[in-house]
């Protein structure tokens, strides 16, 4: 998998010390179930389930790589101590499925799979990135609320009820993706990485970035000349309306592509991997829906 020298290595655990916040199926009586997310965007999305009924940690925040990212001893141990772990999935986070692997205790979720399970009735080839597929999100919601009604029944109603809320909320979103396709029909973007593949695919857009030129960047190796030229053939020759860029992986290629749309006057659409501060998991996906409208509104 990539790697990027402009992220951190480290981990910001949410809930501190790991004594203070894991409460595993066995903890002392009347202790809130743990929530442990492999990344800040499944926490996120915990959060907005457990409500103060139950406690949640995210591992992964801010600029760090959920690639790359190798867990200490005492995240390995807040996993194990978990009432509950949701991890990406597809390869995205490794590290946590494998640790998870070791302790048949933990009700696990993970997203990809429950995004693979559907994909079928979707025909949407398979991408990592589930994080930007809204009903991915949802059915990870659903499967906490599940979770946590079994191991918690007196907050059952509440956990159900957020849970609920939660998929209401993600559908007024997902409806705004797909108007999309009726208000830019057919229209075309490059990007750097194919982190909004699920949003790109739901808005009905075509990313006509050169497979070679994808398949390098995640690989964290330069494109060929050929690809290179060809993404800014099509940018700098207007043949695109956005560049989607992904602000958390910089590279001196995808540097140089993101200057090439600005000095054509080609929108640049900045998506991230892990939530932008002061932001949740719906919030986030709004605003990077709002961003979209405006580029494509702009290039027309």
């Amino acid at each position: 998998m990539r790697r990027s020298a402009a992220l951190i290595c480290a981990a910001v655990v949410a809930c501190g010390p790991v004594a203070a916040c894991a409460a595993g199926p066995g903890g002392p009586a009347g202790q809130r179930p743990a929530i442990v997310a492999s990344t800040d965007v499944w926490g996120s999305v915990a959060s907005s389930v457990a409500g103060e009924d139950a406690a949640v940690t995210s591992i992964v925040n801010g600029q760090i790589d959920p690639h790359s990212y190798e867990p200490p001893p005492a995240v390995v141990a807040e996993l194990q101590d978990a009432t509950v772990a949701v991890y990406n999935g597809g390869g995205y986070d490794a590290w946590a499925q494998e640790i998870l692997s070791r302790y048949a205790n933990v009700a696990t979720i993970d997203a990809f799979a429950l995004t693979a399970d559907s994909e079928p009735a979707r025909s949407v080839p398979r991408n990592e990135h589930v994080f930007y597929d809204i009903e991915t999100a949802k059915a990870v919601a659903q499967r906490i609320a599940e979770i946590l009604t079994e191991r918690d029944t007196a907050h059952a109603d509440g956990y159900r009820s957020r849970a609920t809320d939660f998929s209401r909320r993600a559908d007024e979103i997902l409806e705004r993706q797909r108007g999309l396709r009726i208000t830019f029909p057919g229209a075309d973007v490059v990007a750097t990485e194919p982190v909004a593949y699920y949003l790109l695919a739901a808005a009905g857009l075509n990313d006509r970035t050169p497979r070679g030129f994808t398949n390098a960047i995640e690989q964290d190796s330069d494109p060929s000349p050929a690809d290179m030229a060809a993404v800014l053939d099509l940018i700098t020759g207007h043949r695109v309306s956005a560049l989607i860029f992904n602000e958390q992986t910089v590279t001196g290629a995808t540097r140089q592509v993101r200057d090439a749309a600005l000095n054509a006057g080609v929108p640049v659409v900045s998506v991230t991997e892990t939530l932008p501060a002061g932001t949740d998991y719906l919030s986030w996906q709004s605003g990077t829906v709002d961003r979209l409208t405006a580029a494509l509104r702009e290039s027309r």
